[in-house]
């Protein structure tokens, strides 16, 4: 059974914050770049769970579950078993008892007054017909048994599917954020080239003082080394998005266009008792049960009906002479019988009796575990449903801070100008902007992250691709 600590690795929540943290001092404006593969949201989900190995494996496994099915079904039908032999041996023959066993020949025939090792041709054929017209519930019990395992590797698929769409989801959001801080801190490059060449004039004409061209030239260089990280985390998110789309070592490039342009509202109501974790438990049990029901009928008895025609032919005659020659490859002797087969466990009880209650304390544990399972998807809900209300409070909040900033931007470079600011006026004015850029890009894409963690929490991607779709409309 898959443990609710894959619920957990469904959203990696902490991947977009990384990426954030690592380069607070970056700026955040979509930069195309170009690329062998541009995918939107929708197709990143779609390449992932063609391509991943993890959807491949558990699709089979789910397969080979459903082949198991018609093989459990296959004692319902008559056996009818055929043999055909050819000998040459000796025809020594005493009247004794041998325990049941496999390593000595069986002789028939009438014990002779001496022993000889001469040989004689020796032949047998013969089919045998068998079918257990009843069971007692026990066959039915083995497809239950089947059926259930085949359920259960039906919802363990659904389970990696879901992992796997939601890891792509986060992959793209992350390159998505990615992309936008390595176009801000390029952007944050240009202003300060800008501003360090304005300064410079300044300081030439002796309008300001050479350590404000210095300060000038140190921001750009620090600009510079922002861009550089935010490239490198950039290129770092595409190879991991790649790899979750089957593409491993290919460049791709994301289209999130849509996604930074709307806000998009989350109405629908999310039942944890249908997510795939708590289907994965409920078949389980169901298959813990199953084989509660198999053992159950393992004191059964079992009963047979037989029917077999078989013919012996010999090289020697009654009497032990040899008759010679090619004498015994014909079948000289035929015989027929038919039956009624009955066998019963009789000391079998006991060890069944241990079994099932071991099986029952099993269907046990997986209840527990379903519950524990469904309490944790619960939880996981609510947390989702909070960050999405805080991320969409913040996301309606940051338009206002970023107008504000780019205003105080302006103004301070206007003073600058007018040698009523200084150049560590206009850097924190500039640091300003960055940041309040990165907050407002992010906190858009922090919606759709924290809306994918509501629907994966529900067990359900595709309302939430229903609002990508829409945002490309």
């Amino acid at each position: 059974m898959i443990h609710r600590g894959v619920c957990r690795l469904m959203i990696r929540r902490a991947t977009l914050s990384l990426v954030i943290g690592a380069l607070a001092g970056g700026h955040v404006v979509l930069a195309q770049t170009s690329g062998p593969a541009t995918v939107t949201l929708e197709q990143a989900v779609e390449q992932a769970l063609a391509n991943h190995p993890a959807v491949r494996a558990a699709a089979a496994d789910r397969d080979a579950a459903d082949a198991g099915v018609p093989i459990a079904r296959a004692p319902f039908r008559p056996r009818l078993d055929a043999i055909w032999q050819i000998d040459r041996a000796s025809t020594n023959n005493l009247v004794s008892t041998t325990l049941p066993q496999s390593v000595l020949p069986s002789v028939s025939g009438a014990v002779l007054p001496s022993s000889s090792w001469a040989a004689v041709w020796g032949s047998a054929a013969g089919v045998l017909f068998t079918w257990e017209p009843f069971d007692f519930g026990s066959r039915q019990a083995a497809v239950d048994a089947a059926r259930s395992d085949a359920g259960h590797a039906a919802a363990q698929l659904s389970v990696i599917r879901l992992r796997v769409a939601s890891a792509a989801v986060d992959a793209f959001l992350a390159t998505v954020a990615a992309k936008q801080i390595t176009g801000a801190a390029a952007a944050n490059v240009t202003r300060w080239e800008a501003f360090a060449r304005s300064v410079h004039v300044l300081v030439d004409n002796q309008l300001r003082a050479g350590a404000d061209a210095s300060r000038a030239d140190a921001e750009l260089a620090q600009a510079r080394n922002r861009l550089i990280a935010a490239q490198t985390a950039e290129a770092r998110t595409r190879a991991v998005l790649a790899e979750t789309l089957g593409l491993d070592g290919a460049s791709i490039d994301v289209d999130g266009r849509g996604l930074l342009a709307s806000l998009p509202s989350n109405d629908r109501a999310v039942d944890v008792a249908a997510h795939p974790l708590a289907l994965e438990a409920a078949s389980a049990i169901a298959q813990a049960e199953a084989l509660g029901r198999v053992l159950d009928h393992a004191w059964a008895p079992k009963v047979l009906t037989v029917a077999s025609f078989s013919g012996k032919g010999s090289g020697v005659d009654a009497l032990g002479v040899r008759t010679g020659g090619f004498s015994g490859l014909g079948l000289d002797r035929g015989n027929w019988a038919a039956g009624l087969q009955v066998t019963f466990p009789v000391l079998d009880f006991a060890v069944t009796r241990d079994e099932q209650r071991v099986q029952s304390l099993r269907v046990r544990a997986v209840e527990s575990e379903r519950d524990d399972t469904v309490r944790h998807l619960a939880s996981q809900l609510a947390q989702a449903n909070a960050d999405l209300e805080g991320a969409r409070r913040l996301a309606e909040n940051t338009p206002a801070a970023l107008e504000a900033a780019r205003a105080s931007e302006t103004q301070t470079s206007a003073r600058f100008q007018a040698g009523l600011a200084t150049t560590a006026d206009v850097s924190e004015a500039a640091s300003l902007l960055v940041q309040a850029e990165i907050d407002d890009s992010l906190a858009r894409l922090n919606v759709w992250r924290s809306l994918a963690e509501v629907a994966a929490a529900g067990g359900d991607l595709q309302p939430y691709l229903d609002l990508v779709r829409a945002t490309h409309r």
